[in-house]
């Protein structure tokens, strides 16, 4: 009958070797991981609000009304939510930042053709979205927090000042770690997103 070799197992040694080549993995590993997964917070951001500024026009064209996007400031992280509201117009009741006219969250506008069944504003909140210690977002100024599309999905000039733009900048402590970025909304309605720190000549740079 054979005899089977006795198993070996690892030494004291070889095991602290192999602890501390991983622990070296890991040092290198660790930051860039967490570097990664900050940036597609951030990209995740950029996304956030243009499906805002999307839902507004398209609620302005799918209802023949008007509609407007409004940026409020989020109670836990200090970004912003957004809300999406519609009203109908009339000659003697416009749609304008005075008017009671638009719906809520939880009633539909006061002349919507299907009545309390109509469109309820939609909300969103920017809990998910990286703190304002680590991701500076801004309207590019002093510009008021919300912005009025026609019915026909066009940015409303007769509205103004206006919501036209939306930066955002990696904090000083998460600098380098993703680039910075921006939302332009044009006059047509569609928000375009760009690219605050690049040469004038790059196509991405974002309108003076």
């Amino acid at each position: 009958m054979g005899h089977s070799s006795p198993t070996r197992g690892f030494t004291l040694i070889e095991a602290m070797i192999a602890l501390a080549i991983l622990a070296i993995v890991l040092s290198i590993g660790m930051p860039r991981m967490n570097d990664w997964i900050y940036a597609g917070k951030v990209a995740a951001a950029g996304q956030f609000y243009a499906e805002g500024f999307t839902l507004a026009r398209n609620q302005a064209l799918t209802h023949n009304g008007a509609s407007r996007l409004v940026l409020s400031t989020n109670a836990g992280n200090g970004q912003f939510d957004w809300r999406v509201d519609v009203c109908f117009p009339r000659p003697e009741t416009p749609c304008n930042e005075t008017s009671t006219n638009w719906s809520t969250p939880l009633l539909a506008a006061a002349a919507d053709p299907e009545g309390a069944a109509g469109f309820k504003s939609a909300w969103r909140v920017a809990d998910a979205l990286p703190p304002s210690t680590e991701l500076a977002i801004s309207t590019g100024g002093d510009k008021p927090l919300a912005v009025y599309f026609t019915p026909l999905g066009w940015v409303n000039p007769a509205i103004a000042p206006r919501l036209e733009r939306l930066d955002l900048v990696p904090t000083t402590k998460m600098r380098g770690k993703a680039p910075a970025s921006a939302l332009v909304l044009t006059l047509a309605g569609i928000a375009t997103r760009c690219k605050p720190d690049v040469a004038a000549t790059d196509s991405q740079r974002c309108p003076p």
